[in-house]
């Protein structure tokens, strides 16, 4: 029996469509955004991936701390859509789905959707700490983008 549920969140920052592609797309940029990740290692492509990563992340459940290692895939990664799918064991998927504009007054819309779906008995804490995560990858997001040295593109 698995579950299955959906987050999303937006972002702005003052920087180029390209720009914001990159840092999204370039999965070993996120350990500076992300608050789990603790390594991200670049492997060759999977079949049907852009690029593919193994990244290991630091839990906690209670007093407990514990690493874990998942997989995660490029599927898309255009200047206006990104998609990447994370899988772990046992049975976990993340995929994001992110698409990215420019706003008439030169700032560039990051809308995120996230979809965890786990085991049952795991969904809850896995959606959880997924959304915590990103949530607080999404604060740090706008000010990294921001901090760009590149002037963001006219609309």
């Amino acid at each position: 029996m698995f579950s299955s549920d959906t987050f999303s969140y937006t972002v702005q920052a003052r920087c180029s469509l390209a720009d914001a592609a990159a840092l999204l797309s370039d999965l070993t940029r996120q350990g500076e955004l992300h608050p789990l990740i603790i390594r991200v290692r670049r492997v060759p492509p999977r079949p049907g991936a852009r690029a593919s990563y193994t990244i290991n992340d630091r839990l906690a459940a209670g007093p407990l701390r514990f690493k874990t290692t998942y997989q995660a895939d490029v599927l898309v990664c255009e200047d206006d859509e990104i998609v990447t799918v994370a899988r772990q064991w046992p049975a976990t998927t993340v995929r994001n789905h992110t698409r990215l504009r420019t706003e008439p007054d030169g700032l560039v819309r990051i809308d995120v959707e996230i979809t965890l779906r786990a085991p049952a008995p795991l969904f809850r804490y896995a959606f959880r700490q997924a959304r915590a995560a990103h949530l607080a990858l999404a604060t740090r997001l706008g000010a990294a983008l921001d901090r760009t040295d590149n002037p963001p593109t006219p609309a």
